[in-house]
């Protein structure tokens, strides 16, 4: 299976990213853009935690709060779960499935490296079982 630095290498390091004190309206309009469901959050180049669509639709929409008026910091999940470039795709999976979330930033020491969603660990689990199959068959027919 391959490594976070594989799977990056293949779908890019891209890391799209705002600031806490921007609006939740800001941050729900660049995911919308970018077709992501998250974004970390940076403040001054660390990482200050994760704002998602869930993190929207349960800390303002339920509770009847305006996304305008509303920065990112007060919705944000602080307690942020990082992988390093050396993890497996299965390392990344079993983590998210634990800590129940969907999306994983990377670091290379203190550099955010990149972002890996649990849409692109599927990807390559599903990649990395084809590639088994084809494996399997060309052992039969031969």
């Amino acid at each position: 299976m391959k490594t976070v630095r594989q799977l990056l290498q293949t779908k890019g390091s891209e890391v799209h990213a705002i600031a806490p004190e921007a609006s939740v309206f800001e941050a729900i309009k660049l995911m919308a853009a970018k077709g992501i469901g998250a974004l970390v959050v940076l403040d001054g180049g660390r990482i200050a935690g994760m704002v998602s669509e869930r993190d929207y639709a349960r800390k303002v929409i339920l509770v009847g709060r305006a996304s305008q008026g509303t920065a990112v910091r007060e919705i944000m999940s602080e307690h942020v779960v990082t992988v390093h470039m050396e993890q497996t795709a299965e390392d990344c999976m079993a983590l998210m499935t634990e800590k129940r979330i969907r999306h994983l930033p990377v670091v290379d020491g203190a550099r955010l490296a990149g972002v890996v969603s649990i849409g692109d660990l599927v990807k390559e689990v599903i990649a990395d079982r084809e590639e088994t199959i084809k494996q399997l068959e060309t052992y039969i027919h031969s």
